[in-house]
This record gives C-alpha cells, sequence and structure tokens, in this order.
C-alpha cells in the first residue's frame, strides 16, 4: 500500500523539484542591489609613497614601478598624473556606462505573450474560450546587427576619448614640471643678479658717503633692483602656484615638493617626422575617437535604413473555442506606412554622419598644422639656443676676465659687477630659451602621439588598432 502511494505521488515530488529548479535558476540571473556609500573625508596622498607607482604593461612595453627615491624625470611625472589625477579617476564611470550601453544593444528583444480568456455564459457551448500567442519582434531582429555594431563602437569611442584624456593630463603634469625645472633655475640666477646689484648699491653707496660720486649714479642701480625684486616676485608666485596645481594632479596635498631631474639634452624632433605626421588617423587618440564616432553614426544611419521597413511581430497562436475545438497556427501584427516611414531618424543619423565626418577633417587639418609649425618651432629654438649658450659662455669669459682685472687691482669693483651682471643676464635668456624649447618638444610628442603610453582599441569591423 506505501509503495502505491509513493508511486502515485511520484510526479507531484517530481514537478515541485522542477518547479524549484526553474524559479532559483530565474532568482539567480536577477540582479541584486549593493548599496555604495558616497567618501565623507578628501583621499588626497601626504606623499609620493602613498601613489599608485606601479606602471601597468602595455602593448609592446612591460609593467614597470616608478623610483621615487631619485629626482623624477618629466616623463615619469606625466605617468604619475595619469596613475593618480581625481578627474581621470573619474572616467572609470563614463567607460563603464558606455560598456554597459554596448552590452544592453547586444541583448535579444524578448518574446511577447499574449493569453486571453473569455468565460462562458450561455449558448451551446461547454467551456470558456482561450488563446495563446507568443510574438517576436522583427524588425528589432533586422537592425540587430548594425545596432550592436554602432553601440560597440560608441563604447570604443569612449575609451579613445579616456585616453585621449590621459593624455592631456600628462602633458599638463610634464608642461608644469618643466616650468618647475626652468622657473627654479631662473630664480637662482635672478637671485645672484640681485646679490651683485646689491653689491653694486653698496659699493656706490659708500662712494656718495666719501664724496667720490653723487647720487645721480645709485638712480640706475635702484630701479634695475626694484625690477629684479618684481621679476622675482612673479616667478616665486608662479613657482607657488605650479606646484599646488601638479600636487592637484597628482593627487597629493598641496604642501607636497620633490626634486625634479634635468630634461634631456637631445631636444631634436623625431627623425621620421613625415611619417609620424602621414599616420596621425591611426594613432593619435582624439582622431581614433572621432573615426569611432563616425563609424558608430554610419552603422546607426544602416539601423535606420533596415528600420524604415514596417515593424513587424510574427509567432504562433494556440486557440480553444467553447465547443472545444482546438487549433494552432501563425499570428502577426504590422505597422502600414502611411505616415512614417523613419524619415526622421534616417535624416538625423545622415546628419550626424556628416557632422562627425567634418569633425574629423577639422580635427585632422588642425593637428597637421600643428606638428608642422611644432617641428618649425623645435628647429628654430635649436638654433637659438645654441647661439645663446655661445653667448654665454663668451659673457662668463668675460665676466672672470673682469673679476681677475679686480683682484689685481685694474678695475673697478662696479665694472666688474656689470660684466657679472651682464653673464647672469646671457644665462637667463639661455635658460628661457632652453625652456622654450623643452615645452614645445613635450607638445610635439603629444601632437605626433608618440612618447605616452598607449592602449588597444577595437574598432566597429574588429579589427584592433593600437595608437
Amino acid at each position: 500500500m506505501a509503495a502505491m502511494l509513493s508511486a502515485r505521488h511520484a510526479p507531484r515530488v517530481r514537478a515541485r523539484s522542477w518547479t524549484r529548479l526553474v524559479l532559483v535558476s530565474l532568482l539567480s540571473g536577477c540582479a541584486t542591489y549593493h548599496p555604495l556609500p558616497l567618501p565623507r573625508a578628501a583621499s588626497l596622498a601626504p606623499g609620493l609613497d602613498q601613489l599608485a607607482l606601479d606602471i601597468p604593461a602595455v602593448p609592446g612595453v612591460p609593467a614597470g614601478r616608478i623610483d621615487i627615491g631619485r629626482p623624477l624625470p618629466v616623463a615619469e611625472i606625466g605617468l604619475l598624473a595619469i596613475l593618480n589625477d581625481p578627474d581621470l579617476r573619474a572616467q572609470y564611470g563614463k567607460r563603464r556606462l558606455a560598456e554597459a550601453t554596448a552590452h544592453q544593444a547586444a541583448l535579444l528583444p524578448n518574446p511577447a505573450v499574449t493569453i486571453n480568456w473569455e468565460a462562458l455564459l450561455g449558448g451551446p457551448g461547454i467551456q470558456p474560450d482561450w488563446a495563446v500567442s507568443m510574438t517576436e519582434d522583427i524588425t528589432s531582429l533586422i537592425t540587430y546587427h548594425r545596432r550592436v555594431l554602432a553601440a560597440r563602437a560608441a563604447s570604443e569611442q569612449v575609451r579613445a576619448s579616456e585616453l585621449w584624456a590621459q593624455w592631456q593630463v600628462a602633458q599638463r603634469a610634464r608642461l608644469l614640471a618643466l616650468d618647475l625645472y626652468w622657473g627654479e633655475r631662473s630664480i637662482a640666477l635672478s637671485e645672484r643678479e640681485r646679490m651683485l646689484i646689491e653689491a653694486d648699491v653698496t659699493a656706490v653707496r659708500d662712494a656718495v658717503a666719501s664724496g667720490t660720486l653723487d647720487n645721480t649714479a645709485l638712480a640706475p642701480l635702484l630701479s634695475a633692483a626694484a625690477t629684479l625684486d618684481q621679476s622675482l616676485v612673479a616667478l616665486r608666485s608662479t613657482r607657488a602656484s605650479d606646484w599646488e596645481e601638479l600636487d592637484a594632479l597628482l593627487g597629493l596635498v598641496p604642501e607636497v615638493r620633490f626634486a625634479i631631474a634635468a630634461p634631456p639634452e637631445d631636444l631634436s624632433p623625431p627623425p621620421d617626422v613625415q611619417g609620424l605626421i602621414g599616420s596621425l588617423p591611426e594613432r593619435r587618440p582624439d582622431l581614433l575617437a572621432l573615426e569611432l564616432g563616425y563609424r558608430s553614426a554610419d552603422e546607426a544611419l544602416r539601423a535606420a535604413i533596415l528600420g524604415q521597413f514596417p515593424a513587424l511581430a510574427l509567432g504562433p497562436i494556440w486557440e480553444q473555442d467553447t465547443t472545444n475545438i482546438r487549433s494552432i497556427g501563425p499570428t502577426g501584427t504590422f505597422d502600414v506606412p502611411l505616415f512614417n516611414r523613419n524619415q526622421g531618424q534616417i535624416a538625423q543619423a545622415r546628419a550626424t554622419r556628416l557632422m562627425l565626418r567634418e569633425q574629423f577633417a577639422a580635427r585632422l587639418d588642425a593637428a597637421v598644422g600643428e606638428a608642422r609649425g611644432l617641428v618649425s618651432l623645435v628647429r628654430r629654438t635649436r638654433a637659438d639656443v645654441a647661439r645663446a649658450r655661445a653667448a654665454a659662455v663668451a659673457a662668463e669669459q668675460l665676466a672672470r676676465s673682469a673679476r681677475a682685472a679686480y683682484e689685481e687691482g685694474s678695475l673697478d669693483a662696479r665694472a666688474a659687477t656689470d660684466f657679472e651682471t651682464a653673464a647672469l643676464e646671457r644665462d637667463l635668456e639661455t635658460a628661457a630659451l632652453e625652456r622654450t624649447l623643452a615645452e614645445a618638444r613635450a607638445d610635439l610628442t603629444v601632437v605626433l602621439g608618440i612618447g605616452l603610453p598607449r592602449t588597444t582599441l577595437i574598432v566597429a569591423d574588429g579589427t584592433e588598432r593600437t595608437p
């Protein structure tokens, strides 16, 4: 008897087990909520040792770590800004949003189920009437491939724009580091010049007190001292603001200071400048972003053209009438395109594609023109630096000779100081030109798309490209 009851209830037990399994499977695929509280305190680092220092591997370059136990080269300061800039960390959310949008576009549309049930109120029927149909949006399936390609290209456009933003932050950090390095040198030279002028002022005042000179000899020296004091105030103020901005880019508290290494001596343009200029569309992240945006718009236009056909939904239907007659067959619904044939979407897609094409052409023209201008500036400034260095060496030799003549008693102190001041002025001029050259060379690397971290971008046709 027990065996008979067990056999009778076995199908119910199996049905319940299958029901539980289906419910568990459905629930396990559902998203759940997890809180993400806002930070209540700043996360600025108190020192370089608290920053992210590990450089991730990029195509062709292994992973590494920035050594903060020595003066930091300008290029590594740019990498530190990429790794630690707070604004760049916020860019990660845009990438995640673009990836989520592409994921959503890749999902197939769900079928729609319709259930009709009508109670029998009278007549010859013997049971209620019911019908069940399940339809699928065929138009969405027709445009599916193009919409997915458009979403993927748009997602990669965000990645390329993020990379370009990283390059801009790195470049700003490098320029600030160059300004600080050459600013320190200018301040040191100006302070030496100020000491020499102060020595001249003291000597002239002694001469005025002894009756050898009158007060008219003191006026030009005091005017030069005042001008130099103003210059020093401006240089120190610029230094303070540059440090504050650089600390902000690195995610540091504003009081952090560190040593900056001297820029490299060889600041000549890259050897294959024309080849680099010709290949800008394949390497510059901003140009790649515009190209990916254009491809996304092109795929969106293709999808809009496919979407001009009437909206169509097809599927099977099961029915049973009040006389217990059962049937099955196809069902479908479609729009009658009397007024709306997707003309507006097609026009918008065409206009968007044209706009992005023009933006790409304008950006390419600007990039090529800027690159050629910077190459010319680097070459011209290198020649100016060479002449300024030669003049500084000659002025320094004259200053040493004048100092030797003063020590021998054949030249007065005022004249010897004038020679030394002239030599310092030449050094300041050389430092200013070297600063201009270093900044122009740093700008050229960004414009040509070289010397900064790269990433692999997957464009709409499935190929990979490394800027």
